[in-house]
């Protein structure tokens, strides 16, 4: 990595991850943008008129053999649930292929080839849930080794690397913010192939970035063999044992959270397409417009939050990571007392004003902002440096817990009804928050902010 050239006093780094997660998560949230609605109102109903899809009979069957009987909703819902998932799962297994056999770099182009290739396949109607394989063992590979490589921009102590992730994370935002935009009025208005390819383009412009801009990036840790790490591996000291199991308690308590968040790409993406009338000055914009309303507060707020934490940070009152990650969880809770609300002003029929779902989401992206980048920070904070790949894929690995959680949890919206379906979100959102702030006290020694 070249020395001593920083932009807006962060290493140049930092940017070329930023824009190279970006636009990969252009194609992620562009892809996730149309998935919901595309496999309920297009590819299910046309399994039902006899066309083929590769391996959907076993999953199907598999899936009814724990539930019951599934309506294309609860399908469509778990099927979505365990997509989101295992996007989350595999990082853990990259990280540890990155920290112990080819590395950083070469997990990230791995990855990113891999997924574009899952991209391009989704618009073959047939390989629907090979392509879903290709995205997910893509994701294993490039999540964790772009995030970690945002901590090894930063020396052990410096102050920076809290509003670096939060930067970062504004780029991760960015990318989610234009796919619906782009990727979404495609597949509603064109055709859902032009979307999920538009998707597969995305990520190939992600790689571009990447390689070009590999020169500003961090050495990567020399790799240890497997065996080599066997023999040694009791040289992990007091103090790392006792970070890992903090770290990992603080994944577990996320899995709620995840399972509460991840609604926004499901029944929440239902509700908007069912239930909101996007008629808009005479224009009818597409409902997967919906999902860009979290990432552009996410965009427009965190800088506003990194001045705000600043500010507490000088007076003295900041809270603490897990304080944060408490009123992440609280303000996700209200978020959802909105959508009770909401559920019960609208009659049967009827469509509600977009503005309820731009007040639920704006209190929903406070929440995010409060927890999702503050635990990436942490995980660089607390794994031991041999570890952070494998840790940060820890990370992700409750992600996929809780995104497994949101499809079940889908599975109930119809069943429930929208208002009794919001009161279980609202109430699992609170339960998250109160175990942060149990763990407060016994973690205080432990997480060092």
């Amino acid at each position: 990595m070249e020395k001593n050239q920083e932009i807006l006093g962060h290493p140049k780094g930092l940017f070329v991850l930023f824009f190279t997660e970006m636009w990969e998560r252009f194609s992620y949230y562009g892809m996730r943008a149309l998935l919901i609605l595309y496999m309920t109102q297009y590819l299910f109903q046309e399994v039902e008129k006899g066309k083929e899809v590769f391996g959907f009979s076993v999953i199907r069957a598999g899936l009814e053999a724990v539930s019951g009987p599934l309506s294309n909703q609860a399908l469509s819902s778990q099927i979505y649930g365990f997509y989101t998932g295992l996007v989350y799962f595999t990082p853990f297994f990259g990280g540890i292929i990155a920290d112990r056999m080819i590395g950083q770099r070469k997990s990230v182009y791995i990855g990113g080839i891999l997924m574009s290739i899952g991209h391009f396949l989704m618009a073959i109607e047939s390989l629907f849930f090979p392509a879903l394989l290709f995205l997910i063992f893509g994701n294993g590979f490039f999540k964790p080794n772009i995030s970690t490589q945002v901590g090894g921009l930063y020396a052990v102590g410096d102050h920076r690397r809290d509003r670096a992730f939060t930067i970062f994370y504004m780029g991760i935002n960015l990318g989610a913010f234009f796919s619906p935009l782009v990727c979404g009025t495609l597949g509603q208005k064109m055709g859902w192939h032009y979307g999920f390819g538009a998707a597969g383009v995305g990520m190939l412009i992600g790689l571009l970035v990447y390689h070009f801009g590999r020169k500003h990036l961090p050495a990567e840790a020399k790799i240890q063999p497997i065996q080599r790490n066997v023999e040694t591996g009791g040289t992990l000291s007091k103090e790392d044992k006792t970070r890992i199991v903090a770290l990992i308690f603080i994944c577990t308590l996320t899995v709620l959270f995840w399972g509460v968040y991840e609604q926004q790409g499901n029944t929440l993406q239902l509700w908007a397409d069912e239930y909101t009338d996007w008629n808009i000055l005479g224009f009818e914009m597409p409902s997967t417009w919906f999902q860009s309303f979290n990432p552009f507060i996410i965009f427009l707020m965190a800088p506003v939050m990194d001045l705000f934490w600043g500010w507490q940070s000088r007076r003295g009152s900041e809270p603490s990571s897990v304080g944060k990650m408490a009123l992440g969880c609280f303000l996700a809770a209200m978020a959802f007392v909105l959508m009770v609300i909401n559920a019960k002003v609208v009659g049967p029929g009827e469509k509600s004003n977009v503005i309820w779902l731009i007040g639920m989401i704006f209190m929903f992206t406070l929440g995010e902002l409060y927890l999702s980048p503050i635990g990436l920070s942490l995980v660089t904070k607390l794994a031991p440096a041999r570890m952070v790949s494998m840790l940060m894929g820890v990370w992700f690995f409750a992600s996929f817990l809780g995104n497994s959680l949101a499809g079940y949890i889908g599975g109930y919206y119809e069943k429930l009804g929208t208002e009794n379906f919001f009161y279980m979100l609202t109430v699992l959102a609170v339960s998250a928050g109160v175990m942060f702030l149990a763990a407060l006290k016994p973690l205080k020694k432990v997480v060092v902010d």
